[in-house]
This record gives structure tokens, sequence and C-alpha cells, in this order.
């Protein structure tokens, strides 16, 4: 029905840059807020940054200043800018998106994740 799908991981030397994608398709009639999460090794999934419709963004600590969340809502597509990337940024990258269906459902929709590994 709703499908998110992420693209951009990969693997990057300390310092580098990514940048990740993340689609959504299928019965959408509108997309409120849109978000990044990750989860490494051992670790709980947490926020890494929030975007509402209207462009208001929220970031965790450890991300401030070095990332950038952006959407494109023609597009139904949230960006993640990652500069100055640190190996504790290693993690399994999560697209979330609070969709409301053509049927006027609500949905908390997850992507299946996109690795990203900062190592030298």
């Amino acid at each position: 029905q709703v499908q998110l799908v992420e693209s951009g991981g990969g693997l990057v030397q300390p310092g580098g840059s990514l940048r990740l994608s993340c689609a959504a398709s299928g019965s959408i009639f509108s997309i409120n807020a849109m978000g990044w999460y990750r989860q490494a090794p051992g670790k709980e999934r947490e926020l890494v940054a929030t975007i509402t419709s209207g462009g208001s963004t929220n970031y965790a600590d450890s991300v401030k200043g070095r990332f950038t969340i952006s959407r494109d809502n023609a597009k139904n597509t949230v960006y993640l800018q990652m500069n100055s990337l640190k190996p504790e940024d290693t993690a399994v990258y999560y697209c979330n998106a609070e969709i409301i269906t053509t049927n006027y459902y609500g949905l908390d929709s997850w992507g299946k994740g996109t690795l990203v590994t900062v190592s030298s």
C-alpha cells in the first residue's frame, strides 16, 4: 500500500560526506512529518532528524551542525546530508514518515534501512 525506500548509504572515511534519500510511494494522500533514525550495533534505535511538512526541523544534539535534513514534497522524498562524518555515526539509517493514505488512514511507515559505515 505504502512503501519507503532508502538509498545512498555506503562506506566513507572519517570527515567525509554522504547523502541519504528516502522516497515514499503508493496510495499517499499526504505526508506529515518525515525523519531519519539510526541504530548502531548493540544499541537502540535513536532519532537523528525530523522535518515537518512545513519545513520545521529538529536534530539530535550529536549531529547538529553536521547533518541537514530536507524534503521535496512534490516527490514525497526526504534527504539527509551528512558531513564531517565520524566513526560513531556508523549505523543502519531508517527513514520514517507519517502518511495519510488515499483512504484517509494514518500510517507510521518505516523503510528497511540503509547501512552507513564510517571507517578508514
